[in-house]
């Protein structure tokens, strides 16, 4: 058996956590004045990339996916879904292929990937609301392809993010449904009456909320509204301070409630990178600043997310919520689409994280255990392996600073 404490971020007090088999066996009150923090780790449902690596790139390999779960797991994300954009079903089955063999070859990945998110290729085409998705490979949602990405992979697509204005969409929605598959709606210009049909259908979330969609919206009635109004909905939000302006978030978070909003990074292959001018394979030329803003050099347009979770945790923390309850935007929330519990409670995974936190400062990871064992004991691949594996600043065909 073994512990860890700190701060309980809902009371204040000093905890100890014991565990037993990788699970918390016991939590008890200890006399401590710990100046960290004690938290479930961090639940991510939309990871693009980090510190290099690209879940996205072209030669996607086992090896690309164990080094970028090794990077998020040391911001303190312990459990997240991979997210696979639009493409062609040859590259986002041979992305999903390279995701499930990381998986094989790597037993603490079985644990934190529970499963993929692909966002997208049912999109809308128009620019505004695509993103930085590529419109040749945008089209209507096909449940044969879904069982295609589904048969290559084992069954780990648990999230789909897509535009409900295709004619498709609800038979598509409600199959999915019907499989134990998460819907989410995003980069979007659907009708009012295609959004609430796709919550009938059996959609349950929206995707980057405020983000993904037109430029300039009517005043009212917009889609930003009915998926605010929509109860059925539980939002997910970039908090990071540059994809929605602090007051619109606050009012945002007021209109879903904290038991309907979740906080995810979105983050891109450049996050984690040092502050500089990239040449990117999509995108061409962006500029990431040092607080972690993506942009086109000289221009409003964001070009994609620069900053870890913790980071977007950190930001909330600083601004709308407390520090408790931005954690549980992060934990507990996403846990329960996942079917995970991202609470502090006996039988949980000991998947913790100790941490400490000021607002000057932003929250600064000092150790992250994975089913009750520090990550410095989990074994990666070989260094051989390692080596191999493409990164930004290595590998020149890809990125260059």
């Amino acid at each position: 058996m073994n512990s860890i404490s700190g701060r309980d971020p809902q009371t204040g007090r000093t905890i100890e956590i014991l565990m037993r088999d990788g699970i918390i066996a016991a939590i008890n009150d200890i006399p401590s004045e710990d100046p960290a923090w004690l938290s479930p780790g961090l639940v991510d449902l939309q990871i693009n990339g980090y510190q290099g690596f690209d879940l996205n790139a072209d030669n996607l390999t086992p090896d690309t996916v164990i080094e970028l779960t090794y990077s998020v797991l040391a911001t303190g994300v312990t459990t997240f879904l991979p997210t696979i954009i639009t493409a062609s079903e040859e590259k986002i089955i041979a992305c999903l292929r390279a995701i499930a063999a990381a998986r094989q070859l790597n037993p603490a990945l079985r644990h934190m990937i529970p499963g993929v998110h692909v966002e997208g290729p049912h999109l809308s085409p128009e620019d505004g609301p695509r993103g930085a998705h590529p419109r040749e490979h945008i089209r209507p949602p096909s449940i044969a392809e879904f069982d295609r990405w589904q048969q290559a992979c084992g069954n780990l697509v648990k999230l789909v993010t897509l535009s409900p204005h295709f004619d498709e969409a609800p038979k598509y929605i409600a199959a999915l449904r019907d499989r134990g598959i998460l819907v989410s709606i995003g980069h979007t210009q659907a009708s009012l009456e295609q959004i609430h049909a796709a919550v009938d259908a059996g959609a349950t979330l929206s995707t980057h909320l405020g983000n993904g969609v037109d430029d300039p919206l009517p005043r009212h009635p917009n889609l930003l509204w009915t998926q605010l109004a929509e109860d059925r909905l539980t939002a997910m939000f970039i908090g990071d301070g540059h994809h929605l302006p602090d007051d619109t978030l606050k009012v945002m978070l007021r209109a879903k409630g904290l038991d309907r909003a979740i906080l995810v990074s979105d983050v891109v292959a450049l996050g984690g990178m040092p502050p500089g001018l990239y040449e990117t394979p999509v995108g061409g030329l962006v500029e990431l600043s040092s607080d972690g803003r993506l942009s086109l050099p000289g221009t409003r347009f964001l070009a994609g997310s620069g900053i870890p979770l913790k980071d977007v945790v950190a930001h909330l923390a600083a601004t709308h919520l407390s520090l408790s309850e931005s954690l549980r935007l992060a934990t507990q929330n996403p846990a329960h689409f996942l079917g995970r519990i991202g609470k502090l409670q006996i039988g949980a995974p000991g998947d913790l994280i100790r941490f400490t936190w000021e607002p000057a400062a932003g929250v600064q990871i000092e150790s992250v255990l994975l089913q009750g064992t520090p990550v410095g004991r989990q074994n990666k691949r070989s260094d051989e392996s390692r080596q191999k594996t493409p990164h930004i600043g290595t590998d020149k065909s890809a990125y260059r600073q």
